[in-house]
């Protein structure tokens, strides 16, 4: 059983999903070859809830955004570092990552490591 997951959630703009996938397409390979377990990029489909606090509310999406909520599964936190800094490295990811233009506001990305607590 996976032990590690990194996750994301991040506004992005609705005219952007199509770039956004194209990025999350080539990314997502390389991750699972330096050994990620799983790689998921999700777009917001339902987000209209009436519990709790929805997504775009405690994201502050602006109109005409969305969320985008992504998540990579690894062994254990360990295992996380080593592929990180095996992606971070890769030039190919480089090559995609212009900061100047990127299909999403990196500053408004919220991320994080978790431990899994219960798998079902």
């Amino acid at each position: 059983m996976a032990g590690y997951i990194d996750g994301y959630v991040l506004p992005i703009k609705k005219k952007d999903i199509a770039a956004y996938r194209r990025l999350a397409r080539m990314s997502g390979p390389i991750w699972r070859e330096h050994g990620a377990l799983e790689y998921r990029e999700c777009v917001g489909d339902d987000l209209d809830v009436k519990f709790g606090l929805p997504f775009p509310r405690g994201i502050k999406i602006k109109p005409g955004e969305t969320v985008v909520f992504s998540w990579i599964v690894f062994k254990s936190r360990a295992h996380r570092d080593r592929v990180n800094a095996k992606v971070m490295k890769d030039p190919r990811l480089a090559a995609m990552c212009d900061p100047k233009n990127m299909p999403f506001d990196c500053k408004r990305m919220l991320c994080g490591g978790f431990k899994v607590l219960v798998a079902a």
